[in-house]
């Protein structure tokens, strides 16, 4: 089982971001796609969820939005309307095979 996230990088406030998490090892469209981010010296926060029926969740009033493709076995996460608050390491995760799994991350930088 692995989880690949890409698609991070430096944008401006207000900018627009899509990251990807490629899944393997597993079949992907059975599993839920959870993000997650972490601000260096604060805990993990929870951001998105995206079912295997594709039935979503989110904490970011909006401007965070989920989506999969099962075909492609991949999960996004599309950042719109990007704030400075927004800057931190995001992970995909999945519980498979009664295992938590997560990526390495991917690096968001919001700054001007």
């Amino acid at each position: 089982v692995e989880l690949v996230e890409s698609g991070g990088g430096l944008v401006q406030p207000g900018g627009s971001l899509r990251l990807s998490c490629i899944g393997s090892g597993f079949k992907f469209s059975d599993y839920y796609i959870e993000w997650t981010r972490q601000v260096p010296g604060k805990g993990l926060e929870w951001v998105a969820k995206i079912y295997s029926d594709g039935s979503t969740a989110d904490s970011v009033n909006g401007r965070f939005t989920t989506s999969r493709d099962n075909a492609k076995s991949t999960g996004y996460l599309h950042l719109s309307n990007l704030k400075p608050e927004d800057t931190a390491v995001y992970y995909c995760r999945s519980r498979i095979h009664n295992q938590l799994w997560r990526g390495q991350g991917t690096q968001v930088t919001v700054s001007s």
